[in-house]
C-alpha cells in the first residue's frame, strides 16, 4: 500500500511538471513494473498492450466517433441548432443563454467531445448575445457549461474508454447517459432562469420570431436528430453494435457534409488528418494507462483497497460519495481523461466489491468529470473558451460558470441517491 501512494506521488509530481499524462504514466508504470517483475517481462508486457490495443475491434469506435463529430463540424450544423433554439426561446429573459445550452447538448448529440463542443458554440453563440448586451460572465458561463454535455450525451469518446477499461457494455453506457444528460440541460436552463431573474440586465430578452419563422427553423435540424435516432436508436433496439453505429453515423455526418457543399477534397484531408491525430493521442494516453493499471495490480493496491472498504460497516453509498469528493478534488488538479485513466483502476475494483452497477458508476464519473471541466484552477473548458474568446479574461469566465456547476452538483447528488434514473434505459435496451 505505501507502495502504491508513493508511484501515485511521483505521477502526480510529473504531471505537475506538464509532463504529457500519456508519457507520465507509460513512464511511471514501467519503470515500476520493471522492479516489481523484470525487465523482459515489462518489455513483453508493453508490446502485447499496444498489440491488443492497436488491434482492439471495440477501439475502432473512437476514430469513426471522431471522423463523425469533425464532419458535423463541418457541415455547419452548429448554427442551425442555435438558430432553430433561439428563434423558439431567445425571446424570454436569458432566452439567448438558455438557447446556448439546448444547441450544445443537440450538438454533443453529434460531436462527442467536450472541447469541440465548446469551441464551436463559441463561434456561434457569442455574437448573439453580445449584440442583446448579455453578460460576458452569462455568456461564457452558459457556453463553458453547456460543452461539458459533450463527453456524456451519447456517443462520448470517455465512455469508450471507461468501457474498454472496466469491460462494460458500451452501447448500455451510451443509452445510460441520455437521461443523466437531459437533467443537466434542464439543470442549467434553471440556472439561468434563477440568476436572470435575481439579474434581469445580465439576460436581457432577444427579439421574437414568427411562428412561421421558428417552423422552418426547427426543420433545418433534422440533420442532426435523423443521425442521432440512427445511431443511438439502433444500438438501443440491438440493431447496431456500438462500432457499427460508429461506422453509420461517419458515413451519415460524411453524406450530410457532402451534400451541404462544406467538403473538398482539400477539407476531406484535413479532416481525416485531424481524426487520425485524435485518435493517435487517445491511443497513447489509453497505453498508458494500461501500463499503469498493471503496475497498481501487482503493488496489490486495488485489492487491499476494496478489502478494506468492504471491511467497513458503512453503507455504500457513504463511499460512493467519497469517492466522488476525490474526485472532485483531483479535477482541480488534472484533466479529464488523465483524472478518469488514472483512478478506474484503483476505484472500479472498489465498486465490483460493493456489487454497485458498473453503467451507473460510469455515468456517476462522468458527470463528475463534467464538473471537473468547468472548476478552477484546471477547468479545461474555460481555457478554450479564453482561446476563442481572448477579449474575456479567466476570471471572468470562472465566475459565469459558478451557477451552472452548483447545479451539477445537485444533479449529481440525485442521480448517487437515484440509480433508477440512470439505469431504466439501458434495462430496456433490445
Amino acid at each position: 500500500m505505501v507502495d502504491a501512494l508513493v508511484i501515485f506521488a511521483i505521477l502526480i509530481g510529473l504531471l505537475f511538471l506538464r509532463l504529457p499524462v500519456a508519457f507520465a504514466m507509460a513512464g511511471v508504470g514501467i519503470v515500476g513494473f520493471a522492479y516489481y517483475v523484470s525487465w523482459p517481462g515489462t518489455l513483453s508486457m508493453i508490446g502485447r498492450l499496444a498489440f491488443d490495443t492497436a488491434q482492439s475491434s471495440e477501439l475502432s469506435v473512437i476514430p469513426l466517433f471522431v471522423l463523425m463529430g469533425n464532419f458535423i463540424t463541418r457541415a455547419g450544423l452548429a448554427d442551425e441548432l442555435y438558430t432553430a433554439a433561439y428563434s423558439w426561446i431567445g425571446h424570454k429573459r436569458g432566452g439567448l443563454a438558455m438557447a446556448t445550452i439546448i444547441s450544445c447538448g443537440g450538438f454533443s448529440a453529434v460531436c462527442g467531445s467536450s472541447v469541440a463542443t465548446a469551441a464551436t458554440m463559441a463561434k456561434v453563440a457569442m455574437p448573439p448575445m453580445r449584440r442583446f448586451h448579455y453578460a460576458d460572465t452569462l455568456a461564457t458561463g452558459a457556453i463553458a457549461a453547456g460543452g461539458t454535455l459533450g463527453i456524456l450525451i451519447p456517443p462520448s469518446v470517455i465512455l469508450v474508454l471507461y468501457g474498454i477499461m472496466t469491460s462494460t457494455d458500451i452501447g448500455a453506457l451510451f443509452i445510460a447517459g441520455i437521461i443523466p444528460g437531459i437533467l443537466g440541460i434542464v439543470g442549467y436552463n434553471i440556472a439561468i432562469a434563477i440568476i436572470t431573474r435575481l439579474k434581469p440586465e445580465i439576460g436581457p430578452p432577444g427579439e421574437v420570431t414568427p411562428w412561421a419563422t421558428r417552423w422552418k427553423a426547427l426543420s433545418q435540424v433534422w440533420g442532426v436528430l435523423l443521425l442521432f435516432l440512427l445511431v443511438i436508436g439502433g444500438i438501443y433496439v440491438g440493431f447496431f453494435t456500438p462500432t457499427e453505429a460508429a461506422g453509420v453515423g461517419a458515413a451519415g455526418a460524411f453524406l450530410f457534409a457532402w451534400a451541404r457543399g462544406r467538403l473538398t477534397w482539400k477539407t476531406l484531408f484535413q479532416q481525416l488528418s485531424d481524426a487520425a491525430q485524435t485518435t493517435a493521442m487517445l491511443f497513447f494516453i489509453l497505453i498508458g494507462a494500461l501500463i499503469f493499471s498493471n503496475l497498481m495490480n501487482e503493488t496489490g493496491m486495488p485489492e487491499t483497497l476494496g478489502g478494506w472498504v468492504t471491511g467497513l460497516d458503512t453503507h455504500p453509498l457513504v463511499v460512493v460519495f467519497a469517492i466522488m469528493l476525490i474526485y472532485i478534488g483531483l479535477g482541480a488538479v488534472l484533466d479529464s481523461i488523465a483524472m478518469i485513466l488514472l483512478t478506474i483502476p484503483l476505484f472500479f475494483p472498489v465498486v465490483l466489491s460493493l456489487e454497485l452497477d458498473p453503467v451507473w458508476f460510469g455515468i456517476i464519473v462522468v458527470v463528475v468529470t463534467e464538473i471537473s471541466l468547468i472548476t478552477p484552477p484546471v477547468g479545461m473548458n474555460i481555457f478554450v473558451l479564453n482561446t476563442v474568446l481572448r477579449d474575456v479574461g479567466t476570471g471572468t469566465i470562472f465566475r459565469g460558470v459558478t451557477p451552472f456547476w452548483m447545479a451539477d452538483m445537485v444533479r449529481l447528488t440525485v442521480l448517487v441517491l437515484f440509480p433508477t434514473i440512470t439505469l431504466i434505459l439501458p434495462s430496456l435496451m433490445g
